[in-house]
């Protein structure tokens, strides 16, 4: 029986080049897209919301026997794959990864009812695949795709987390506290994104995505008729005026060069329409990029809205405010690493360029531990419609998109897993000295790097007084043969 392409660079014995790695990685990656295609619309279908995605667990889990990969379910819902490399030095003698990558994939879905038209739209009412985790499922299940049938060129351990409940940001804390990132060097995560251009990826290091906080302001007035409001103080009415004043801080006390969003959401206050209402309370969110900004932020809030109360007579109380994500910000060495994965997968025209957005995601607490980087893959092309918002209940991507992300995440495990470790990089003594003294470990390390500096500038300017006499010797002997003419 003949062979498929993915079959056959499976079964190549020889060591790859990194120009044939990058080959068959889109061989494979072509293979498969109709699977992956077909995969995510199977998802888009069957949405569920956060922490009751089980179905959805249970069918990543059955196209994971499939393919023959182990996994382990360490939360009701979510599930943690291992895909172990072959490469002769994958493993140290003791059993353990030269090096461990973790590549997560969020797979909740929304409190949204779908109004897309398509074919595969939710069967699901009121809940809908809106901010396109249907493709981070479907992406991932492509990139282990590509991965098993290339073991060999893997030279350590890929650790594959699809995680629950991203929405409302519980699932990334939740996972780690089963111990994902027990053993990880770095971590790669992607997020199918509508405002960068489908066929292109953006991975800038430095802040990619807000940090994201939640608040409930309490108001409390006097309730009287509402022929009569001189008899109370309007909780409606003050909790208007703070919605107002809120913005003035966006507005008036942050730098206009510092990002930062105060949005309410809700305003609930009231019994009956001929009541001055005597209670009410306001929830909303705050987006922000600094850090000095993302810890000043509650005691602004709280000032604005203890004064404006007290000012109309009533009180009112920031009662919650939570932080619920910290911004994702892309580690530099892992943001150009990405960077290289795109220009070998899709050429230079791949790189997309976003400024980042104010919207959230919980893959933060993953890089607030280890290095690593959240790469927005694009899918907006107003040729097809697929310019809507996240969140929209008209959302809609570009499916031909999804095997590039795929290949992306698979470029970009395989070579970070071939990278050198610290402690080959270090060295034996290095090493040693780590084991009980970091600190001085690390200025060993930059006493090292300082070395070699000094070393590569040495040598340039070796090469620089060669080249000057060279040239100097070159100008003389013209000036001579120039002398010899004119006799």
């Amino acid at each position: 029986m003949t062979k498929t392409k993915a079959q056959q660079i499976m079964a190549a014995t020889e060591a790859r080049a990194a120009d044939d790695v990058t080959a068959a990685i889109k061989d494979i990656a072509t293979e498969f897209e109709p699977y992956i295609i077909k995969q995510r619309r199977h998802f888009h279908k069957h949405p569920e919301l956060s922490l009751a995605e089980e179905r959805t667990t249970s069918d990543i889990a059955n196209q994971l026997d499939a393919m023959n990969i182990p996994y382990e379910r360490p939360l009701k819902t979510g599930l943690v794959a291992t895909l172990r490399g072959t490469a002769p030095d994958a493993y140290r003698e003791d059993g353990t990864p030269r090096r461990r990558i973790l590549l997560r994939a969020d797979i909740d879905a929304l409190p949204v009812t779908e109004q897309t038209g398509e074919e595969f739209a939710s069967v699901n009412e009121g809940c809908m695949h809106a901010c396109g985790h249907d493709c981070h499922i479907a992406m991932m299940l492509g990139t282990l795709q590509i991965l098993r049938h290339m073991t060999d060129d893997i030279h350590g351990e890929v650790r594959i987390v699809f995680q629950p409940s991203e929405e409302n940001g519980q699932g990334a804390k939740l996972m780690i506290g089963t111990g994902v990132l027990d053993g990880v060097d770095g971590a790669y995560a992607a997020h199918i994104w509508s405002e960068v251009d489908a066929g292109t990826v953006s991975c800038e290091p430095g802040p990619r995505m807000a940090n994201t906080d939640w608040f409930r302001i309490d108001v409390r007035g006097t309730s009287c008729h509402g022929a009569m409001p001189q008899r109370g103080h309007d909780a409606v009415m003050v909790a208007a005026e703070i919605v107002n004043a809120l913005q003035t801080i966006v507005s008036r006390e942050i730098s206009p060069y510092e990002p930062a969003v105060i949005t309410v959401g809700e305003l609930h206050g009231g019994t009956a329409r001929n009541v001055i209402a005597g209670t009410a309370y306001l929830a909303g969110t705050v987006r922000t990029y600094g850090d000095s900004t993302h810890e000043e932020m509650p005691e602004l809030m709280r000032r604005i809205v203890e004064h404006t109360a007290a000012a109309l007579g009533a009180e009112a109380e920031l009662t919650d405010y939570t932080i619920a994500n910290y911004k994702v910000e892309n580690d530099a060495g892992s943001s150009e690493r990405c960077r290289q994965a795109v220009i070998k997968c899709l050429g230079p025209t791949g790189q997309g360029h976003y400024r980042g957005t104010l919207s959230g995601e919980d893959f933060s607490e993953y890089l607030r531990r280890v290095p690593g980087v959240l790469a927005f893959v694009g899918t907006r092309n107003p040729k097809i419609g697929a310019t809507y918002a996240q969140h929209s209940c008209f959302y809609k991507i570009d499916e031909t998109v999804l095997a590039k992300g795929s290949m992306v995440a698979a470029q970009y495990a395989i070579d970070f897993l071939a990278e050198p470790t610290q402690e080959e990089l270090d060295g034996p003594a290095i090493t040693a000295v780590a084991e009980t003294n970091p600190d001085l470990a690390a200025k060993l390390r930059s006493a090292k790097a300082t070395t070699a500096e000094a070393r590569d500038a040495i040598h340039d300017a070796r090469t620089a007084r060669h080249a000057a006499i060279k040239g100097i010797h070159d100008a003389r002997a013209a000036a001579r043969r120039e002398e010899k003419h004119d006799e």
